[in-house]
């Protein structure tokens, strides 16, 4: 019998609580970001008509790959 397999990738945003999941960063530590204004809204993160924050996943990608200096 054939198997079938399937690649699982998460959306280009997530919750807060999924992006702690990926990013190993905790969910403290992802809303402190953006209070101290180290993230910015609409590149690493958006919030949704309702106000959630939501992850950008290419967003965290870039910070992280961000050079300093």
């Amino acid at each position: 019998m054939d198997e079938l397999y399937a690649h699982v990738s998460p959306a280009p945003y997530v919750t807060v609580d999924l992006a702690s999941a990926i990013t190993g960063l905790t969910q403290k530590a992802i809303r402190r970001k953006i209070e101290d204004g180290k993230w910015i809204e609409g590149r690493e993160f958006r919030r949704s008509p309702d106000g959630r924050i939501f992850i950008s996943i290419k967003g965290y990608q870039e910070w992280v790959e961000r050079t300093v200096g």
